[in-house]
């Protein structure tokens, strides 16, 4: 085990630590003043210590200088400053500059001792983490759902074939597409992304396929679209949902026989493109609902890759939080910040709606806005502890609200909602279903139930949109317009909700 360092220019300090941490089998090393450490940090040879720990006034370097060039040295490296009542204000400096914690003295040794203890619990996990980090691959996954994609990617390596990517927003199928492109025969040629649905229905045709000069207002000059772009290599088309019908069908010829024409062209382009799609759409229900050409559908369905949501593969929260932490870092120029194992339980149990991309949103707010280097719970981000998070966390006893996946009779058991024939009641005249929902409301409140917005809110969602959905015989653009709702609304709703398991 590497040796605790000590610096501290009165004797009688260093001999209690020494001897109160010798009684714990805990190394120790000992030093007078700041230059006899970083002499010791640059000598050839030397393990370097597990934590130092240092006080703030001695001659020759003060321990705010010393800890500022040891975090240039051994960024990783815990540090404890000790300090006397007056260097208070100092010491707290040295905490928000990176230090581990700070010791007051005159200091009681058990506490002393405990507060030791505890920094080298951290700095092993840390090390073990960071050397996981060093050989971890760019795609992050250990939960068997993430292996199950490994392999597929590894079996489409040596594949040309085309593949659909599905997933909720946020899983990472863009990272999945470049996988597949670099294990590939086609790794040397390019790889080129477009979002269909971030570019408007007008000029995403001449995005994908170009268009000779002249073709329209503005076209002063011949362009290559994506298809051309991505020749010999991979094109990638995220939210392939979202496509225009009528692009859908310019697509399947591309699809079939390799050739398109430029926008305002006459001349067929060849494309020697392995296209790789995505959605986070049901495309068998846009097919249902004659949003999506089936042919198509079918020429994309080859191989399908489904990506877990990051609620399915919760074993992987603690490795990505610290992934993203050290990519935030670098990215900002700061340390990188540790995570504690409480706030590593509650990030564990939070559902994490935008998934992956969340979560390292999360990171960043964390590296700029948490203050301290040791992340602890009430660190993290509103949506994170705050009562919504510890509702969708919590498990149900059975008088808890439903969740999603719950059927219909469940979704109305506690909260009845109109039925269709009962709307258009004046807004000063209580309904029954009004009065239910307030003593429902009342209890849940009273017995100090968290997350009672969102339980209620969910269980009255799902019976609006089951109920337009059975008048509408499972239509579901039909059923969006009687309810005053988008098509994408009704959708996201019902895979929120969990109705498409109903």
């Amino acid at each position: 085990m590497k040796p605790i360092w000590i610096v501290d220019d009165d004797p009688s300090i260093r001999f209690v630590l020494e001897k109160a941490l010798l009684r714990e089998e805990l190394p120790t090393r000992s030093f007078t003043h700041a230059g006899e450490v970083l002499q010791a940090l640059e000598g050839a040879g030397e393990p370097g210590p597990q934590i130092l720990i240092s006080d703030i006034r001695m001659p020759g370097g003060s321990g705010l200088e010393l800890l500022n060039k040891v975090r240039e040295k051994r960024p990783g490296l815990p540090v404890i400053v000790m300090t006397a009542f007056s260097d208070l204000d100092s010491a707290v400096a040295a905490f928000q500059g990176g230090a581990f914690e700070y010791l007051p003295k005159p200091f009681d040794v058990p506490h002393a001792v405990e507060l030791i203890r505890r920094a080298v619990q951290e700095s092993q996990r840390e090390q073990v983490a960071q050397e996981r980090m060093e050989q971890a691959p760019e795609m992050l996954g250990q939960a068997p759902a993430m292996q199950d994609v490994f392999r597929a990617i590894g079996r489409l390596s040596q594949s040309n074939v085309t593949v659909l990517v599905t997933g909720e927003s946020g899983t990472g199928k863009e990272l999945v597409a470049r996988a597949l492109h670099r294990h590939s025969p086609r790794a040397e040629g390019p790889f080129v992304a477009i979002n269909t649905a971030a570019i408007p229905k007008d000029l995403l045709e001449s995005e994908l396929f170009g268009h000779e000069r002249g073709a329209f207002t503005g076209a002063q000059a011949l362009r290559r679209g994506r298809f051309e772009q991505a020749d010999g290599g991979t094109l990638f088309l995220d939210e392939i949902g979202d496509m225009p019908f009528d692009l859908q069908t310019r697509l399947l010829r591309v699809l079939s026989d390799g050739h398109f024409y430029r926008v305002g062209g006459h001349s067929p382009v060849k494309a020697n493109v392995r296209v790789i799609a995505a959605t986070h759409q049901d495309l068998e229900q846009r097919v249902r609902e004659g949003a999506f050409r089936e042919d198509l559908f079918h020429r994309l369905n080859v191989i399908r890759l489904r990506l877990p949501a990051l609620r399915e593969r919760r074993d992987d929260i603690p490795m990505l939080a610290r992934h993203f932490l050290q990519q935030s870092a670098q990215q900002l120029g700061v340390e990188p910040k540790r995570i504690s194992d409480a706030a590593l339980a509650r990030l564990s149990s939070f559902a994490f709606p935008g998934n992956v991309r969340q979560m390292e949103n999360i990171c960043h707010w964390l590296t700029v806005m948490a203050p301290a280097q040791l992340i602890e719970p009430k660190d993290l981000p509103p949506e994170v502890v705050g009562p919504a998070a510890e509702a969708g966390a919590a498990a149900e006893p059975p008088s808890a609200p439903a969740r999603t996946g719950a059927g219909p009779d469940q979704l109305s058991a506690a909260v009845p909602v109109p039925s269709a024939e009962s709307e258009g009641g004046p807004a000063s005249s209580p309904q029954p279903w009004e009065g239910a929902l307030e003593a429902q409301a009342r209890e849940l409140l009273a017995a100090g139930q968290p997350g009672v917005w969102e339980a209620l809110t969910r269980r009255f969602e799902s019976r609006l949109i089951l109920t337009a959905l059975a008048l509408t015989r499972g239509r579901r653009i039909e059923a969006a317009h009687k309810l005053g709702i988008g098509r994408n609304t009704i959708t996201r709703k019902i895979q929120e909700l969990g109705l498409d398991d109903n």
